[in-house]
């Protein structure tokens, strides 16, 4: 079986909780930094799915970041190809962009434990029925995007509309870090505490008090989501 491809945008990122999950489900994987200098992009027959994790920058910020373009290329191909496909945050806008739909700054900056509601397509979607109206789920961004020609709005949030869809049958954007776990949120807070408050409104112990209350839940939907994006990653090489 190939392997998934675990597109890392933050040198901070630890993905979370998505490589062990997707180990335990037997899924080899292959992780790629997409800001290392000369980084080899992988031909799709040589990957079984693909999963683009967040980062910090906009996903038109191509001159500061080139590698953007090669991710929201194969971003496409990819979905084009019929290859399972996961965007987490920043991932989400690129799947988003990769698929001709806007990306541009949402009506309020982010960060902390949500509650978000499913839809009805939502509520019969094979990895984010995951989910239930009403959880709170962790976001840390300030882009917002408009859903791709004939996508699926699977999860919806008050202050930001779109936070997950479905394009086809195996491309999933998901605004929301259901793959987080403590010890990559610290790291993010490190380099983010200096201006903080002054740019998000929060403080590092009110965030790390939301994740005491909420993020163990959070990590219990997350791991069925991960499983079954697993399943579709097998399913879709038979």
């Amino acid at each position: 079986m190939n392997p998934v491809l675990c597109v890392r945008n933050d040198r901070d990122d630890t993905l979370g909780i998505a490589p062990a999950t997707l180990a335990r489900a037997g899924l080899p994987l292959m992780r790629l930094d997409a800001f290392d200098a000369g980084v080899l992009w992988p031909a799709l027959e040589e990957i079984g799915g693909l999963i683009v994790f967040g980062g910090e920058m906009n996903v038109d910020e191509t001159e500061q970041h080139p590698y953007l373009l090669a991710q929201r290329d194969l971003m496409r191909r990819a979905v084009d190809a019929g290859l399972p496909v996961l965007g987490i945050c920043l991932g989400a806008q690129m799947l988003a962009r990769a698929l001709d739909a806007r990306v541009y700054r949402a009506p309020v900056r982010e960060l902390g434990f949500k509650t978000v509601r499913l839809t009805a397509a939502g509520q019969g979607d094979t990895l984010l029925s995951a989910f239930q109206t009403g959880d709170r789920v962790f976001q840390w961004h300030e882009d917002t995007f408009d859903l791709p020609d004939g996508a699926d709005l699977l999860v919806a949030g008050d202050d930001v509309l779109n936070q997950a869809f479905r394009c086809g049958r195996r491309a999933w954007g998901v605004q929301f870090h259901f793959e987080v776990e403590a010890q990559g949120v610290e790291a993010w807070l490190r380099v983010a505490e200096p201006t903080l408050s002054r740019a998000w409104n929060r403080t590092a112990d009110q965030v790390r008090e939301e994740l005491r209350m909420y993020l163990e839940t959070q990590q219990r939907h997350s791991r069925v989501l991960l499983s079954a994006f697993a399943d579709m990653v097998r399913s879709a090489k038979t």
